[in-house]
């Protein structure tokens, strides 16, 4: 699967005519992640297996969830927190009880087999009604993200991917069953991250997607993103962050660039944004900046 993920990556839930959306991953060019936001009217429906993941996030409840592949077999008594988990590749008869706000979270099988990083397959375990607190803070996150559809937080964005599908495969996966198998070699050289650090120097003015940074690191996401921040004390979203402020503050004390200019070349959307991140990181306005230059 290549590009980015959308809506024909999905079983069909999202197209129903109840399905009220407020907002969705669309043209944020994430490849292993589809996130829509919505609000559910009840229904009752029967999909073909889709061919990535399904997680669903109830943002409010308790509502009444029954479910099968032939016919409703399980029924559940959801609550808010409540999670929904569907593999990928799989038929779903599915009967909501009552109007429902959700995150829908797609994940490419691809995404979630890097995370078990090892040679048997990792299956998705069907299950619904029961919470685990640190997957929905990451669909939470992700949502956040979506929400204020910054382009710079790309790598933000697939660092959370990877979380989620880390958490999917050690605890939600038949492999959790399984002895774990040790994984290869993973650390970040530093001929690794010499190149890592010249990519995001070459591009730090786009909204770089963690994979970029894995394949010149040649380890595998979920690897690099492990080895990157055991080599620097950051998770990658972060040191990047870390770097176009640095670049920003280098352009507004020393060059006569306009500020939308300085953030358009250091990876920031827009001005306001710069503005933002300086505030809350230094305590400073661009326009106070250049004036310390």
């Amino acid at each position: 699967m290549t590009g980015e993920l959308g809506l024909s990556d999905t079983q069909g839930i999202l197209t129903r005519p109840g399905v009220r959306p407020a907002r969705t991953s669309e043209g944020l060019g994430w490849g292993s992640l589809y996130l829509s936001t919505q609000r559910e009217l009840p229904y009752h429906d029967a999909f073909d297996g889709a061919p990535c993941h399904l997680m669903v996030l109830h943002l409010d409840g308790p509502v009444t969830v029954r479910r099968g592949r032939r016919g409703l077999v399980s029924t559940e008594r959801v609550p808010a927190g409540g999670l929904f988990l569907h593999p990928a590749e799989t038929t779903l008869n599915v009967e909501l009880g009552g109007p429902l706000n959700t995150v829908h979270a797609y994940l490419t099988d691809e995404a979630l087999q890097e995370a078990g990083e090892g040679r048997r397959p990792v299956r998705l375990e069907e299950a619904f009604g029961g919470t685990d607190p640190l997957l929905e803070q990451l669909v939470l996150a992700l949502d956040r993200v979506v929400r204020d559809r910054q382009p710079g937080d790309r790598t933000y964005a697939d660092q959370l991917a990877v979380a989620v599908a880390a958490q999917l495969a050690r605890h939600h996966s038949t492999r959790r069953r399984e002895s774990p198998e040790p994984a290869g070699p993973s650390g970040l050289t530093d001929r690794r991250f010499a190149a890592v650090r010249e990519l995001l120097d070459v591009r730090i003015s786009e909204a770089l997607p963690l994979k970029d940074m894995a394949e010149v690191a040649g380890l595998s996401v979920s690897q690099f993103a492990r080895a990157f921040k055991a080599r620097t004390g950051q998770p990658p979203h972060r040191y990047l962050m870390r770097l176009r402020v640095e670049q920003a503050v280098r352009l507004l004390r020393t060059s006569t660039l306009p500020i939308a200019d300085v953030s358009a070349r250091c990876g920031f959307s827009h001005q306001e944004h710069l503005t933002r991140v300086l505030r809350a990181q230094l305590g400073r306005t661009p326009a106070a900046l250049r004036r310390s230059g």
